[in-house]
């Protein structure tokens, strides 16, 4: 099942009275249950694909679907409810709010649901992601990794469809990158959850499904992993 289908997606941006163009023209889709890396060099429309692709900016030109409804044109409070609904978020700097447990940042989300359950759903996502022993650990009492790992954690508290990744390894260590990669590689699997990760890793292409290279805007050489 497609979840992301975006044709002809173009982006343009004012600046010091100039029009720049960050995408020109990006084709995109994505299944439910894959995981596919987007990588470029710097200013090659990365980042900002994976915000429209996130509902978190709109194309100046082109159509997005999601979940086979078109969402190009929603107005900003439709596309955060929807957000909320089906998409995830991963940093690459995590964004855990220090003062609050492993469990309370997971339930960040979810703060303002009236939901008696919430609490029992960060703690099974957290033993799910190998930290069942850290769950009133605060950030500062978590390593790299697992700090990651409640980033991970808290995308998945609302059951998204979607997980979007920001380069996902880039504040990690080889070793702890390849086990993030391993829950990702595990969520897309088990979990049928769709995994987009933007990343200048090389690291990442060894567990994605296929890779998509942005140049200059446009979409360049596409590469399947068997």
């Amino acid at each position: 099942m497609t979840v992301i289908d975006a044709y002809d997606l173009v982006k343009r941006y004012r600046t010091g009275g100039e029009t720049l163009e960050a995408l020109g023209g990006v084709d995109f889709s994505l299944s439910a249950g894959e995981f596919v890396s987007i990588m470029g060099p710097s200013g090659s429309g990365k980042t900002t694909l994976l915000n429209i692709l996130g509902l978190l900016a709109t194309p100046t030109e082109g159509r997005l679907t999601l979940n086979g409804r078109d969402v190009t044109d929603l107005g900003d409070r439709k596309r955060t409810r929807l957000r909320k609904r089906t998409i995830g978020f991963v940093f690459q700097h995590f964004y855990l709010l220090p003062t609050l447990s492993a469990v309370e940042n997971v339930e960040v989300p979810r703060l303002f649901d009236r939901d008696p359950g919430r609490t029992a759903r960060a703690e099974d996502l957290l033993t799910r992601v190998g930290l069942g022993d850290r769950l009133d650990h605060r950030p500062d009492e978590l390593s790299g990794g697992q700090k990651q790992r409640v980033a991970i954690a808290r995308s998945l508290i609302n059951d998204p469809t979607i997980v979007l990744a920001d380069e996902p390894t880039g504040s990690l260590d080889r070793e702890t990158g390849r086990q993030i990669l391993d829950e990702f590689r595990r969520i897309a699997d088990e979990q049928d959850v769709a995994i987009v990760a933007v990343t200048h890793d090389e690291l990442v292409n060894e567990y994605v499904d296929r890779t998509v290279n942005l140049v200059d805007g446009t979409v360049g050489k596409e590469v399947l992993n068997a």
